[in-house]
């Protein structure tokens, strides 16, 4: 497997487009280049990997390991990562997370991406004050008088609560809207809130063993210039069990891929449609190995189909 170092070397040589925070780097961290790519409507480029806070990082959050989370947020900042994506749906993540940011010094630094959805359990109206309260809440939690994207979670009332965005976003206090799903019921919705509404991104699912957005989704969001954040890029447990105790395939090395993580995170990444996929973890090694998915070359299709192989026939 090739190091870091050797990670910057190819990423320099293949002409990727590239991002760096030197000012957030301490002495005893290295320097972290990351491929970036661009939000279409607005052209900001983004750090190709992000962060998640739902599981681990959301039982940390409600269990007040503050120390901890702490430790993931900063690494990801000081290793050139800006994308945290959270919800208030998910536990105590946002809340802790905005206070973390702010006593640190990073909320600026962060990319905020959050969710709005007060609408029923199994579809309903939506209350417009209730989901503007939760906005607000959002806003008062991340301490940011502009939110970076804010999306209507699992497709709640979408004529309500995405007209709240739009508003929103019309008075310049929310920078980029969109919606997210990742319930296959509901992508049929999807492909026509894509079609119909003026939004600036998605959050699907998306792995090298659930690759249904690569069908329908992933063309359209090229064709109307909608970015792509990737949820579950892990398969959530799946892959990790796929490969327990599996040694990662010799010509991994040949693509910049030192583990698993990288190796199904670079997959993800090699498809053009994807913008940020954000991995959930609460732990920092686990976040300098995600980021190490974003230095270095990206499998071309011949390599996706490689490793596609390569994960079937385990």
């Amino acid at each position: 497997m090739i190091t870091r170092r050797e990670y910057l070397k190819l990423s320099l040589a293949a002409g990727v487009t590239l991002a760096i925070n030197p000012k957030l780097l301490r002495a005893d961290d290295t320097p972290q280049a990351l491929i970036t790519r661009a939000i279409p409507r607005t052209g900001e480029q983004l750090p190709v990997v992000g962060l998640g806070s739902s599981a681990s990082f959301s039982r940390l959050a409600g269990e007040g390991d503050t120390a901890a989370l702490r430790e993931v947020l900063e690494t990801l900042v000081r290793r050139g990562g800006r994308v945290f994506d959270t919800a208030p749906s998910y536990g105590a993540s946002e809340e802790v997370a905005g206070r973390i940011a702010q006593e640190a010094g990073i909320a600026e630094t962060l990319f905020w991406a959050t969710k709005v959805n007060v609408a029923p359990r199994g579809g309903g109206a939506a209350d417009p004050a209730e989901a503007r309260a939760q906005i607000e809440q959002s806003f008062a939690r991340l301490g940011t008088p502009t939110l970076d994207l804010v999306q209507v979670h699992n497709l709640g009332d979408v004529p309500t609560q995405l007209g709240i965005l739009k508003e929103l976003r019309e008075a310049g206090r929310v920078r980029h809207i969109g919606v997210t799903t990742t319930f296959p019921q509901q992508y049929a919705d999807l492909e026509r809130i894509m079609r119909e509404e003026p939004i600036d991104t998605i959050g699907v699912d998306y792995a090298i063993d659930n690759r249904t957005m690569e069908e329908r989704i992933f063309p359209l969001a090229q064709e109307r210039g909608i970015g792509v954040l990737v949820y579950a890029p892990f398969g959530r447990t799946r892959l990790w069990e796929k490969v327990d105790g599996k040694e990662l395939p010799d010509w991994a090395g040949e693509y910049g891929i030192a583990s698993w993580g990288q190796f199904f995170l670079k997959f993800v990444l090699s498809h053009p449609a994807v913008t940020v996929a954000t991995p959930a973890t609460s732990r920092a090694r686990h976040v300098i190995d995600n980021l190490g998915a974003a230095v270095g070359p990206l499998p071309d299709e011949a390599a996706r189909a490689r490793m596609i192989a390569h994960i079937e026939n385990l």
